[in-house]
C-alpha cells in the first residue's frame, strides 16, 4: 500500500511532512501552523517491510517530521519509530540541512532505568538510534522522564508540556478552591510545573499534594495521601493513563480526605484493556487527556462521556515556529 501527504512546497525554508499513521494530527498541525504538509511516499511491501521518501525537494530545508510513537491502531510502536527512523535517514540523504523529528508519543520512554538485575534502559537505547540516522532535533510532550529523556541524546531535545493546555481548561471550570495532586511520588516535578501555572493564571492559592505509590512486578501499592485537599476540587495530574488504575486509586483516596471532586488531567491516554472500567469509577469526576494519542481504544464505551479531549496541534505548531525562528521554548518545556 500507498500514500502521500497532501500539499507541497519546492525544497528549501521550513518543511513539515507527516507520516501516515499520524495524518490527522499532522493536518491539524499544518493548519495551526500556516504551513502546508509537503509530499512523500509510504510503501508497503508484501513480506512486511516498508519504505517512506520525500517527494518534494529538501535540499537545504529546515524539516519537520511528525510521527507519534503510540502502538496502534494499525501499526505498532516499533514499526512507526522504525518508519520514522527511515525516513529521518533518507531526509538527511537527499540534503536537508536540519531534521526534527516531533514525537508527540515517544514510545518506550517508561523504562528509563535499571530496576531488576540485566533490565534494559531502553530509553537510552532509542536515543542511540536518533543520534545513529541523524536527527538534529527530538521533540516530544510529558515524556515519561524528562532528565533521562535529555541524557539518553547527543542531539538536542526539547521536552514539552501540556500544562498550558490544562491550566486554560482548568481556568474554565470556574470552581474552586483547588488542589493539584501527583498519583505518585516521580510526578511532584510535573504537578508543581502545573500548579505554579495555574496559581499564576488564577490569582489565588492553588494547593498540592501527593499519593504514594509503589510498583513492582506488575503489582501496585501504597495507600498514603499527603495534601490537604478538603473541600477543593482536586486535579490529579499525570503523563499518560495506561489501565486507569492508579489515577482512580488517586481520586478515590483524595475523596476520603474530604475532596469535593476529582479530576484527572493526562497527556496521553492510552487507554489499554480495563482502563474503562476503571475510569468509570465514581469517584472521577472527568479525565481530561490530549488528542497526541488518539482514543481509540475506547470505542463507544459509556465511559467516553466522562472524557474531555484537547487538542495538541496548537502547542506543538507553537513548537515548531519557534524553534524555526530560534525562538525560545521556555514556558512550553519541561524545565
Amino acid at each position: 500500500m500507498g500514500g502521500q501527504a497532501q500539499g507541497g512546497t519546492t525544497g528549501g525554508g521550513v518543511m513539515l511532512f507527516a507520516l501516515e499513521a499520524s495524518a490527522d494530527l499532522g493536518r491539524a498541525v499544518s493548519d495551526a501552523l500556516g504551513q502546508p504538509l509537503a509530499r512523500h511516499e509510504e510503501r508497503g511491501f508484501e513480506d512486511g517491510e516498508h519504505k517512506a521518501r520525500p517527494l518534494d525537494g529538501v535540499d537545504g530545508a529546515d524539516v519537520y517530521v511528525l510521527q507519534s510513537l503510540h502502538g496502534g491502531p494499525d501499526q505498532s510502536a516499533s514499526d512507526k519509530l522504525c518508519r520514522l527512523l527511515f525516513f529521518i535517514g533518507a531526509l538527511k540523504d537527499a540534503g536537508a540541512a536540519r531534521v526534527t523529528a516531533v514525537a508527540p508519543y515517544l514510545c518506550f520512554a517508561r523504562k528509563d532505568r535499571r530496576t531488576k538485575p540485566g533490565d534494559p534502559v531502553t530509553t537510552r537505547y532509542v536515543g542511540a538510534m536518533f543520534d545513529a540516522i541523524g536527527a538534529d532535533v527530538v521533540v516530544t510532550l510529558d515524556v515519561h522522564n524528562p532528565a533521562a529523556f535529555e541524557n539518553a541524546h547527543r542531539g538536542r531535545t526539547v521536552a514539552l508540556t501540556a500544562a498550558p493546555l490544562f491550566v486554560d481548561y482548568v481556568a474554565g471550570l470556574g470552581e474552586g478552591p483547588f488542589c493539584v495532586l501527583s498519583p505518585d511520588p516521580g510526578g511532584v516535578k510535573r504537578a508543581e510545573l502545573f500548579r505554579e501555572g495555574l496559581e499564576a493564571r488564577l490569582g489565588v492559592p492553588v494547593g498540592k499534594a501527593f499519593a504514594d505509590k509503589h510498583r513492582s512486578a506488575g503489582v501496585v501499592t501504597g495507600e498514603l495521601l499527603v495534601g490537604d485537599v478538603g473541600g477543593a476540587t482536586v486535579l490529579i495530574i499525570d503523563d499518560l493513563v495506561s489501565t486507569g488504575g492508579t489515577l482512580a486509586r488517586a481520586a478515590r483516596a483524595a475523596m476520603r480526605a474530604g475532596a469535593r471532586r476529582a479530576i484527572a488531567l493526562v497527556t496521553h491516554g492510552l487507554f489499554m484493556p480495563g482502563a474503562a472500567e476503571a475510569l468509570a469509577d465514581p469517584a472521577l469526576e472527568r479525565v481530561v487527556a490530549t488528542d497526541a494519542v488518539p482514543a481509540f481504544r475506547l470505542g463507544d464505551h459509556p465511559v467516553r462521556a466522562k472524557i474531555d479531549v484537547l487538542p495538541a496541534a496548537p502547542l506543538l505548531a507553537e513548537a515548531i515556529r519557534r524553534l524555526s525562528e530560534r525562538r525560545s521554548l521556555d514556558d512550553l518545556m519541561v524545565v
